[in-house]
């Protein structure tokens, strides 16, 4: 039977943007007869935070929260299968250490994106409209994708704050840390602002290098101190099936509070960073021989602005428990602020069908819905207001991804976890 064009196919689900998240919804529903999907990818290849391949970065979550195995740990995308085939599998176990290198993790999603029919890279989408009851996705090189469902996995896209908006100079976000890391230990001074495992990543590899090139080195944060990550047993809990219903539950403005005060469980600092952190001051300033290394740690200081002249920043901080403003210059500027989510531009035509909430983000349902049909379209993280850290969290992927195939199925086709934490988070 000759296959219809892609303008006159219908696909059970059309995926919009390809990150760890919907790759992992790919790979699970490969081998489901019943459903027919298509990834739509704007870049050529798969690309997983590139900018930040530091030597030994790591994920700061098990190899088992790869992109298949919580939902189905027989399936042929896991990373214990990408290790045997790679004959990395014994190396791997003898290493002893559960949290695959970054490096080694986007390798793993090109490998898995790479055995895949429905995969489409270089696509990027212009608009997307609804007509005769399916949604139309139409492309930039003039293809059109005709879907019952949509999956919107574009991702967060780095947050750049105010006071740097329009500034000139070659500033960079962390995410484009790798891509210019010769250039910028050029810079007689550099300041990293932020507090998170980025932020000390960079700090700690810049740190190393601090007398080789003869920079000054300044890590200043608006957080009252360097958190460490929670990853603890108990706090783990909260990515569960269990706390989903919990938060989700709770009223609008209580979990918007909540968004900001748990940002530590997902945003914080590893701790044998922080440890590696301080050993590496400690032993700089003895080999300084009493010497002052020349670098700052400033917490509690918030980046009010910012100026470029004479190929220098002067970066305007409040000291905000002392209430004090104070300045420093500096030649290279890293801004490690974080992503933020927007919905794309290409869902204009069909906002109108489409739930937002009172602080006009996504309101995102519990089995991953934001359209009025509450099973038409889903989203795929930046769901933190509605679903706490279990939305970033790449553990929860292939569990969010298996209620998202239920909802295209009607059935459940991977088990769905009801519960799986001892303690109980609601009375």
């Amino acid at each position: 039977m000759t296959a219809l064009p892609e303008a006159r196919r219908i696909h059970d689900v059309v995926g919009i943007g390809l990150g760890p998240f919907n790759l992992g919804l790919a790979c699970l529903t490969e081998p489901i007869a019943e459903l027919d999907g298509v990834f739509l990818e704007s870049k050529p290849d798969f690309e997983w935070h590139a900018g930040m391949f530091l030597d030994g970065a790591h994920l700061q979550t098990p190899f088992m929260s790869d992109l298949v195995t919580l939902a189905d740990p027989t399936s042929p995308y896991s990373f214990l299968n990408y290790l045997k085939e790679k004959g990395r599998l014994y190396s791997f176990y003898i290493r002893e250490n559960f949290y695959p290198l970054r490096v080694e993790y986007d390798d793993y999603c090109r490998w898995a994106a790479g055995r895949l029919s429905s995969v489409r890279f270089g696509t990027t989408v212009t608009e997307v409209t609804y007509e005769d009851e399916l949604y139309v996705v139409r492309t930039e090189r003039g293809e059109t994708y005709r879907g019952r469902h949509l999956v919107l996995g574009t991702g967060t896209v780095p947050f750049v704050p105010d006071a740097c908006r329009g500034l000139g100079g070659d500033f960079l976000h962390n995410a484009q840390y790798m891509h210019h890391k010769a250039e910028l230990r050029t810079k007689k001074s550099i300041t990293i602002v932020g507090s998170g495992q980025s932020a000390a990543e960079i700090y700690h590899e810049l740190l190393a290098e601090i007398d080789v090139h003869g920079y000054e080195l300044n890590w200043v944060t608006r957080s009252p101190r360097f958190f460490p990550l929670e990853y603890t047993k108990l706090t783990l809990e909260m990515t569960s099936p269990d706390y989903i219903d919990y938060f989700r539950a709770l009223p609008e403005e209580t979990r918007y509070r909540l968004e900001k005060q748990q940002k530590g469980l997902f945003k914080g600092i590893n701790s044998d960073l922080i440890d590696s952190i301080f050993d590496l001051l400690y032993q700089k300033n003895v080999e300084s021989g009493g010497h002052p290394v020349p670098t700052r740690l400033l917490t509690n200081s918030s980046l009010n602005s910012a100026r470029y002249e004479d190929g220098a920043y002067t970066l305007g901080f409040r000291q905000d428990e002392q209430g004090k403003d104070f300045e420093i210059r500096s030649e290279g500027l890293v801004l490690a602020t974080g992503y933020h989510y927007t919905p794309p531009a290409f869902l204009a035509p069909v906002r109108d069908r489409l739930r937002f909430d009172g602080h006009g983000r996504f309101d995102v349902a519990r089995n991953y819905a934001v359209d009025t049909t509450g099973r038409g379209v889903f989203l795929q993280n930046a769901g933190v207001h509605t679903h706490s850290i279990t939305s970033p969290d790449l553990g929860m992927g292939a569990y969010r991804n298996s209620c998202i195939i239920r909802e295209l199925l009607g059935a459940e086709y991977y088990p769905v976890e009801k519960s799986i934490a001892f303690q109980e988070f609601a009375v």
